[in-house]
């Protein structure tokens, strides 16, 4: 039988997903990507926020209708359990968060007819499978290296320690073994991920240990970039930035996700309350060059237009180099959930709308600054009408801004060129590849 699979969701999801297809195809099992060409198709699901979760149930409810013997992972049925197989009985098997090494099983025992498997554990307890290859779904520049998961923090508003269990770190050896091999396949970029990359180490090391691990992926001999997503305010520590600004293959770029700027609500969001305007200042001041990314979410419970209206001045002085703005979505079993004044949609959009075209002028303003500069970038690929897709250091894969360039010469995907750039818009910078300056890998 042919397996196919579909990916909702975060960075942290395709991992999982490319280590299922890892785990199958190690024993003999035919892949497809094809969902349409696959007998059992597994929809690796998110269950972050109510739109993620009704795009998951979608992709579902697609495949049953055409008839395939559909495996749910993930988040989903990890949040709802048996209750997901009642409301769509024609699910043949779910996988929980934490018990991605059981899709093996569960696949063979569909395969051979023996009807409905579960395998969802009551408490997830995430361990790593390693030594398994994983089966890229992406394959081009850069990779995504998922060094912890699990999370030990408890945010008001979010529902993932729940699905993901404690925080626990991978070995060192066993990341820079798994990048290693990533760089003989050719990959130029590795992005570190974790629910909180920052805290890596602690529970294994007793000790913050992502700047011993930079210093070691560092050493790769191949590798061009490093890119460190998901760091929490509290962790990003002066020995994190020294190793950041002194290590030539970090990109100089950190995603920062603050949520809010007001000390009530991050009391109420139950996040750090502390300056960030000085902890930006740090950022800047110790890893020069640095672009720094955010999130922030707009119309939590009992958010008053002065409370916003703090966070819009703070974007407004903070300049920040990229930023996502989330209207609040109220998830079941979160402290949020029950919270009195819960904001009205509309109030919430209107908010999201205000600080995005605040961030439209600002990025412009920041992309300005580039014009007439040259820059290394990462080749991605090239357009149907041949303008070559690139990424700056400033830019991480899939969620921020592109650069596009004419060049004379072919250029190799996952080579790291100079670029002259000659405009810019709010997202994106327009350029020339600089022939003789090559950055070789």
């Amino acid at each position: 039988m042919k397996i196919a699979l579909l990916n909702h969701g975060c960075a942290k999801n395709l991992v999982d997903s490319e280590l299922m297809l890892g785990l199958l195809a190690e024993k003999g099992h035919e892949v497809t990507l094809d969902e349409n060409d696959a007998d059992i198709v597994v929809v690796n699901t998110c269950s972050f926020i109510h739109d993620a979760e009704k795009e998951s149930v979608q992709s579902i409810l697609q495949m049953v209708d055409s008839g395939k013997k559909v495996i749910v992972t993930g988040c989903l049925p990890q949040k709802h359990k048996e209750d997901l197989k009642k409301a769509i009985p024609e699910i043949s098997g779910m996988v929980g968060t934490s018990d991605i090494k059981e899709i093996v099983d569960v696949v063979e025992q569909i395969s051979s007819k023996k009807g409905y498997v579960s395998k969802i554990s009551e408490k997830p307890e995430y361990i790593y499978p390693e030594n398994i290859e994983r089966q890229q779904i992406t394959v081009g520049a850069s990779s995504y290296i998922k060094i912890a998961d699990g999370c030990n923090y408890h945010c008001g508003y979010c529902i993932i320690p729940q699905l993901r269990g404690e925080y626990r770190s991978r070995t060192m050896e066993n990341i820079v073994e798994e990048a290693k091999d990533l760089v003989k396949k050719g990959v130029t970029e590795i992005v570190l991920i974790a629910q909180d990359t920052t805290s890596y180490g602690l529970d294994l090391y007793k000790k913050k240990a992502l700047p011993d691990l930079l210093e070691k992926l560092n050493e790769i001999e191949g590798l061009g970039w490093i890119r460190i997503m998901y760091a929490y305010p509290t962790q990003v520590s002066d020995e994190l930035l020294d190793a950041m600004a002194r290590l030539d293959k970090v990109a100089k770029y950190i995603d920062l996700p603050l949520q809010h700027y007001n000390k009530e609500i991050l009391e109420a969001m139950r996040r750090p309350v502390m300056d960030y305007r000085e902890l930006v200042g740090k950022i800047r001041s110790k890893v020069p060059n640095i672009a720094i990314r955010t999130a922030f979410i707009v119309g939590y419970p009992g958010e008053t237009d002065e409370q916003f209206n703090e966070l819009y001045d703070f974007v407004k002085d903070a300049k920040f180099d990229r930023m996502g703005v989330f209207e609040y979505s109220r998830e079941k079993n979160t402290v949020s959930y029950s919270m009195d004044f819960q904001i009205p949609a509309k109030i919430k959009k209107q908010r999201r709308n205000k600080l995005m075209k605040l961030q439209q002028k600002i990025s412009r303003e920041i992309n300005e600054k580039y014009v007439g500069k040259t820059i290394p970038c990462i080749v991605e690929g090239y357009t149907d009408d041949g303008v070559v897709l690139l990424r700056s250091q400033h830019d991480a894969p899939e969620i921020d801004g592109m650069v596009y360039a004419r060049s004379e010469n072919p250029v190799v995907p996952g080579d790291i060129e100079n670029i002259k750039i000659e405009r810019a818009d709010e997202y994106d910078l327009y350029g020339v590849v600089q022939p003789l300056e090559k950055f070789k890998k």
